[in-house]
């Protein structure tokens, strides 16, 4: 049996959780392997709306068995948060989803670090959400961090005061006020609260399951995100591409199955860093407003911009993708003119290529459409969307060389076009 995959192929906030959630019912188990609380996988179903952080987004699906895997940072508060408000909903979230022995925490101290460093850089920024994402990781790569399965043995306590000593030294640098207790007790409690759940061998549990079962692999933040392949420095800290799901759930490539790649209709990005088809006019602001463009984790505007098809190309070419999934594009309805970018200008050089130089001088070289003007979200199935719209979808997927599969025309379950049948992987 395969694990297929679900990735974001722009700079995340594509709509990997609502996704995953549709998905979900056709698979049996569901894996996070990287990121941490720093995501926010919207749901919407039943009239109401769900943001989750941690959890796998196959938790509201009765019988499925979620994964943290190994590659996630996974903070206790949060997490204990996020649980207790799934739990208060009449889900057995403690039956349901299973955490990793190897999966990292975040500390206190690994918050005070990233708002301490974020703070020094001043108009260099980055734009971290200052969940201590990276300063985990860090500790992660450096071979100081604590992992799940370290809660478990006797000398826990011992251990975590050591490495906030080590942390403590870390701060000295900084021209930063902190109190390193402040969170202290609550993070213990939270630790005990983990215990509640089945801390595991993830790579092991989820091979045993792939012997009878196929599994579905969740994706946080996105490709253009990546830490080696992102606009570096503006990226998060781990592998957000198809490869992360093998080393951050203990898989063999060749256990990879389907490869499904989610993509909004235009473009947004949260924090600092290139983003080419940017609109600072009226254009980007009615994006925004219209697509609810602030963050499900931190709240902030998004910005906006047109889609990006070298971009899309690009993560298209790293990921491997088989399918693809389109978002959000009931946004924009209303829009007369519509915008793609199909290649850049680099220093005045036109090229379909990604730049390198985070810094370069990048000019988006256009392809206009007429827009569709009818209310998409009305559409149930493929026939019903306009000429216009058709000739939209049929450029991208002309210009990409890979199908769009599924349509999401607004943000509940139900409002999702299925354009060719898709089944869980079994190659």
């Amino acid at each position: 049996m395969k694990v297929d995959v679900v990735l974001g192929l722009q700079w995340g906030d594509e709509g990997k959780g609502k996704i995953v959630d549709v998905l979900a019912k056709n698979y049996p188990v569901i894996c996070r392997f990287q990121g941490g609380p720093n995501a926010g996988h919207s749901l919407n179903f039943e009239g109401k709306k769900f943001v989750l952080h941690s959890v796998p987004a196959g938790v509201f699906r009765k019988n499925t068995i979620n994964i943290v895997g190994n590659g996630v940072v996974l903070d206790p508060i949060i997490f204990r948060e996020e649980c207790k408000g799934i739990e208060a909903l009449g889900v057995p979230v403690t039956k349901r989803v299973i955490i990793s022995k190897k999966a990292h925490l975040i500390l206190p101290t690994h918050k005070i670090i990233d708002a301490a460093s974020e703070a020094s850089k001043g108009k260099t920024k980055i734009g971290s959400t200052l969940k201590g994402i990276g300063p985990t990781y860090m500790d992660k790569t450096g071979r100081n961090g604590l992992r799940v399965g370290d809660i478990l043995a006797k000398d826990f306590k011992d251990r975590f005061n050591a490495l906030k000593e080590k942390h403590k030294i870390f701060l000295k640098q900084f021209d930063f006020q902190y109190n390193t207790e402040e969170h202290e007790k609550e993070w213990m409690d939270a630790v005990n609260y983990l215990k509640k759940f089945q801390i595991v061998d993830s790579e092991y549990e989820l091979n045993k399951y792939l012997k009878t079962k196929n599994a579905l692999a969740e994706g946080a933040q996105g490709t253009l995100l990546d830490v080696d392949f992102g606009a570096y420095p503006f990226v998060t800290s781990s592998s957000t591409i198809c490869a992360g799901a093998c080393t951050g759930l203990g898989l063999s490539p060749l256990k990879i199955g389907k490869v499904y790649g989610i993509f909004k209709a235009y473009c947004t990005r949260v924090g600092a860093g290139p983003f080419p088809t940017e609109l600072l006019d009226k254009t980007g602001e009615e994006l925004r407003q219209r697509g609810c463009e602030f963050g499900a984790t931190t709240g902030r505007p998004r910005r906006t911009g047109w889609l990006d098809i070298p971009a899309l190309k690009y993560a298209i070419m790293l990921n491997g993708v088989t399918s693809l999934i389109m978002m959000k594009a009931d946004v924009m309805d209303t829009f007369d003119k519509i915008k793609v970018a199909v290649a850049y200008k680099v220093d005045g050089q036109k090229t379909d290529r990604v730049p390198y130089d985070t810094y370069a001088k990048i000019e988006p070289v256009y392809k206009e459409f007429k827009g569709w003007k009818k209310d998409l979200s009305k559409c149930k199935k493929d026939s019903d969307f306009p000429a216009a719209y058709k000739q939209y979808i049929s450029f991208i997927e002309k210009e990409l060389q890979v199908p769009i599969s599924v349509i999401s025309v607004g943000p509940d379950r139900s409002q999702t076009i299925v354009r060719k049948k898709q089944k869980a992987s079994k190659r």
